[in-house]
């Protein structure tokens, strides 16, 4: 599956994501040097040069743990005979390498790290190589602005209407009960939210999470801007069920029926794209930096 495209002098190379490593496409950067039906060359001419087999052997050595050097060795030893052959299947498949591989299908060809893609990149030209990094750097920016961005809007939204919970509970239910009890009534009403919305409580989720528990993440960190917006429409709605004394049973029938209602509409619809842009280099829609909206 692609991920993106980078556009490199009016070429569109596709740009894939595996195991949160990006992975570039060397057979759309081929056809930068040379015509659709040479591209395969282009990449075999490049892999069995004995500088390159270098740089692979020392990326995987640094990088992966599986890497079967001894047939490195032998393959380093035939480089630059006139009669040594090599292509990027081989090379995987004897050596166990990671940072290069071939893809079948409509997406189909020869990927490689973005670090070994810009290495690639200087084969075809030093200035291909500098354009390559550049466009990828943009691209990755791009991302980070964007991501950012759902993030604080997130956040936002989570955090305004969460003091309008808390507030609720600390007025209408918590003075008929000890302090001691104060940190468990808060985490009873919170977990009455995440129940209706994801289905688990709190503890839960960092049980069957534990990775992302130890890094400080949440079960509300994992939610995406429409369940976050949701999530803060059904806060203040509890806060005023709690009001008007509705017992936990009925608040959380209430709640569970709000958010089908709300996603049923929120799903239809990509709100971060109408949310207008903080500046010049705050982008929303990834296809027109100069849009508004």
């Amino acid at each position: 599956m692609i991920n993106s495209k980078l556009n490199v002098q009016d070429i569109s190379i596709a740009l894939t994501t595996i195991g949160n490593e990006d992975y570039i496409s060397l057979t759309d950067m081929a056809k930068g040097k040379d015509d659709d039906s040479r591209a395969a060359d282009v990449i075999k001419n490049w892999i069995r040069n004995r500088s390159t087999l270098e740089f692979l052997g020392t990326w995987e050595t640094l990088y992966n743990p599986n890497f079967k050097v001894v047939e490195f060795d032998h393959f380093k030893k035939e480089a630059g005979l006139p009669t040594f052959t090599l292509s990027v299947s081989s090379w995987v498949e004897t050596t166990s390498a990671i940072g290069i591989l071939s893809r079948k299908g409509k997406y189909g060809g020869t990927y490689a790290h973005r670090d070994i893609a810009f290495e690639f990149g200087a084969a075809i030209s030093p200035v291909f190589k500098l354009y390559l990094i550049k466009e990828y750097q943009r691209l990755k920016e791009q991302e980070s602005n964007q991501y950012n961005l759902e993030w604080n809007v997130k956040r936002i939204l989570s955090k305004a209407n969460y003091h309008i919970h808390t507030d609720a509970v600390k007025n209408y239910i918590l003075p008929s009960l000890s302090d001691m009890k104060e940190a468990f009534v808060y985490a009873d009403e919170a977990d009455l939210l995440n129940l209706a919305m994801f289905g688990c409580t709190a503890k839960q989720w960092k049980m069957n999470n534990p990775e992302r528990a130890l890094n400080g993440e949440n079960i509300r960190d994992m939610a995406s801007i429409n369940e976050l917006a949701i999530l803060s429409n059904i806060e203040s709605l509890n806060a005023s069920l709690i009001k008007n004394n509705l017992p936990k049973s009925e608040r959380f029938k209430i709640l569970v029926e709000t958010i089908k209602e709300q996603r049923a509409v929120l799903d239809k619809v990509d709100y971060l794209k109408s949310i207008k842009k903080l500046s010049q280099d705050t982008y929303i829609d990834t296809n027109d930096k100069n849009t508004d909206e």
